[in-house]
């Protein structure tokens, strides 16, 4: 068999068999006593095989005195120690570029459902209202003005599709993209101020942590919805809740929340949100080409080549 490597969380079957049949995988998460299996094999292994959801924190990295390289299923790395990773001279690496598309996808998606009512309106007709009623005017997307908040390569593929609806962009972020022809916002609250839509595609971690708060969300009004499709981590949760519930602001399409699994209560029956369990890489063929990357990662480093992919 090939290197030892620990394997945090489970993966799709096809990338599982190419994992198993390569390697010596010790899978942490089916563990009983993960403490006691880590200190068996920790002095053996040499990678690790994980995903933006489960991560590598700090103790977990530290377990493993041999480890060379941690490879990541997902393009988010916030949930990674990277300050131990560089301490221990540990290569990490994600899977970026292969999943943009159908994340962008999915943030239109939310937009689109949001805006023209799409989930209440399935809701409507299937609980046989529509013979008895009318359902309710929707919002359309064309003219309205999109705030992004990270126009990264992701953040850059949702304005492409958000143009094609006639869509006006703008965005925000640490600084000026030369390249970008949109109005570009140094402050979060004065971008908000200006949309209909804040697009929240930025990474997580410590610099975007609650930059979405109760003042930007404020600075949308009443006729402004949220999207967000980054991390749960980038808004103020409770304020955000608090402002659907007080309809403060229009609606609110949500892939992300920040206690995954668990979504506030307070969430479930409102009327004005759309939800989504943390899907938008969820086609099979990302997850696939996400997967294969992570795996070409792994191998180009055993055989002593340069990773594909590098984070640090």
């Amino acid at each position: 068999m090939g290197a030892e490597i620990v394997q945090t969380t489970a993966m799709p079957p096809a990338i599982q068999q190419v994992l198993d049949s390569s390697y010596t995988v010790h899978k942490l998460w089916e563990a009983k006593d993960k403490a006691a299996l880590l200190k068996e094999i920790g002095p053996r292994v040499r990678g690790m095989a994980t995903s933006g959801a489960a991560g590598a924190k700090r103790d977990l990295i530290e377990a493993l005195p041999k480890l060379e390289i941690i490879s990541s299923f997902g393009v988010g790395y916030d949930s990674i120690d990277i300050a131990c990773a560089q301490e221990r001279k540990v290569t990490v690496t994600n899977t970026p570029d292969v999943l943009t598309e159908c994340v962008a996808d999915t943030a239109m998606g939310l937009t689109l459902g949001m805006l023209r009512r799409l989930p209440q309106a399935h809701q409507f007709v299937r609980e046989g209202r529509w013979p008895k009623d009318k359902f309710p005017l929707t919002d359309k997307l064309g003219g309205k003005i999109m705030g992004i908040v990270g126009a990264g390569r992701i953040g850059q593929a949702i304005a492409k599709r958000a143009e094609a609806f006639g869509m006006e962009i703008r965005y925000f972020g640490p600084r000026k993209k030369a390249d970008l022809a949109w109005r570009y916002y140094d402050n979060l609250v004065a971008m908000a101020k200006d949309v209909d839509i804040l697009m929240i595609s930025c990474p997580g971690g410590k610099e975007t942590h609650q930059i979405v708060n109760a003042a930007v969300i404020a600075a949308l009004g009443p006729k402004g919805y949220v999207v967000n499709i980054a991390r749960g981590s980038v808004v103020v949760e409770s304020a955000l809740v608090q402002a659907l519930v007080d309809g403060k602001i229009a609606g609110a399409g949500l892939d992300v929340f920040e206690n995954e699994p668990n979504v506030p209560e307070a969430l479930w029956n409102l009327d004005n949100v759309a939800l989504a369990p943390h899907v938008g890489s969820g086609t099979h063929e990302t997850r696939q080409a996400m997967g294969d990357l992570m795996l070409k990662n792994l191998e180009a480093w055993f055989a002593g080549k340069p990773v594909l992919t590098k984070v640090v």
